[in-house]
């Protein structure tokens, strides 16, 4: 571990996972804010180490997985909160877990 003098505060982040899963039949309602939801994300790249929408059997986009580097929850819960799709009214449920990664080409 690397030493701080006693003037350096270091930022210690965490990894959550945030599971959405959409209401049904809402696919309407993601893609009309997808866009939005998008420039959200890339506006928030370094916070964002990987996600990707949940596909049903028809192969349609039905949640969203992302996976976030944050201070803590309390962030990453805000974070979540201002996401557009969140904002729309989306999602059913959200589940936001602690992650440590481990193994992968993200982990550095």
């Amino acid at each position: 571990m690397q030493a701080f003098g006693p003037f350096q505060n270091p930022v210690v982040s965490m990894h959550y996972v945030a599971l959405c899963l959409d209401k049904p039949e809402s696919l309407s309602v993601r893609t009309e804010n997808r866009a939005a939801h998008l420039a959200f994300l890339a506006a928030h790249a370094p916070k964002v180490k990987l996600g990707g929408p949940f596909l049903d059997a028809a192969g349609q986009m039905c949640g969203s997985m992302l996976v976030l580097d944050c201070a803590d929850e309390a962030e990453a819960r805000a974070m979540l909160a201002q996401d557009p799709y969140a904002q729309a009214g989306l999602f059913a449920s959200v589940e936001l877990r602690a992650y440590k990664p481990v193994v992968g080409t993200y982990v550095a």
